[in-house]
């Protein structure tokens, strides 16, 4: 999010990016567990959509000032209601990423989640992100982890491994996404690698587990609807015609089998995060 730079609308989005946010949100609070020796003062959040993870970073250093900062107006208004909603003070601050991180303060903790890789020059941006950390900050970056798995292999109907080539054909979509993007640069994505190549020391990454076990409860399992009815929309020309009527079984209310139904289906995905340290 907070970028202009892909044909994503995050603001028509706001519904499915709130409800994503807060069903893996375990792994924020995993990850954030990390970082609960710190004092920081001032934390930004980068690309923060309707605010989830910025509202977690509020509620677990209450004594700093956090920022959630984003492209997108409407998603920030979201941020500031959910903020109210759970008592927590929450700043935000309209900006383009990365053109218009620039302007802002520097912080002692800088989250990004998921950001980097809608910007066609990663290594830039992560110097860019680097630069926002005051002396002694800490970047936590989401980049990364495993592909979501929601139903067994075999669904009973259709062709068996449906989520793997749905893997396929989304890792195929996000290739030209990338080559697409303006200024785009191929790059071997070494996170940390890339970390340490903008200054940052004690760099570390670690994955966390996002596990909703079946049955699932009525918002992961809304999740996973709103998961598949975009993928069904991204993927429509790459998946076979078989692929496509799974798909649309899947999601159809009426049927027994459809994801709105089965017992069977289940929320399993992780996150990697990796850390870094401004060591000037």
């Amino acid at each position: 999010m907070g970028h202009s730079t892909d044909d994503f609308d995050w603001a028509a989005m706001a519904d499915m990016l709130e409800l994503e946010g807060e069903t893996h949100s375990p792994y924020v609070r995993q990850a954030l567990g990390e970082l609960e020796h710190l004092t920081p003062r001032r934390i930004l959040d980068i690309g923060s959509g309707p605010g989830v993870a910025a509202c977690r970073l509020a509620a677990t250093f209450p004594g700093a000032e956090v920022t959630a900062v984003d492209g997108s107006p409407e998603l920030l208004a979201r941020a500031e209601k959910r903020a109210e909603g759970l008592d927590l003070r929450l700043r935000t601050r309209t900006a383009e990423f990365p053109e218009g991180i620039a302007e802002l303060e520097p912080a002692d903790l800088v989250w990004s989640g998921q950001v980097v890789h809608h910007v066609g020059d990663q290594r830039r941006a992560l110097n860019q992100l680097a630069g926002l950390l005051a002396p002694g900050g800490v970047l936590a970056l989401v980049e990364g982890g495993l592909p979501a798995r929601w139903l067994p292999r075999d669904l009973g109907f259709g062709r068996p491994g449906l989520q793997e080539r749905m893997d396929a054909a989304t890792a195929d979509r996000f290739s030209r996404m990338r080559e697409e993007l303006p200024g785009s640069v191929a790059e071997v994505e070494d996170w940390p690698g890339m970390l340490r190549a903008t200054g940052l020391t004690e760099v570390r990454s670690r994955t966390f587990l996002v596990d909703h076990p079946a049955p699932l409860a009525d918002a992961p399992r809304l999740s996973v609807r709103r998961l598949l009815e975009r993928q069904r929309t991204m993927l429509d020309e790459i998946l076979d015609a078989e692929d496509v009527t799974t798909l649309d079984r899947l999601l159809d209310p009426a049927d027994p089998a459809s994801v709105d139904r089965r017992t069977d289906l289940f929320l399993l995905t992780a996150k990697t995060v990796h850390f870094g340290r401004a060591d000037w």
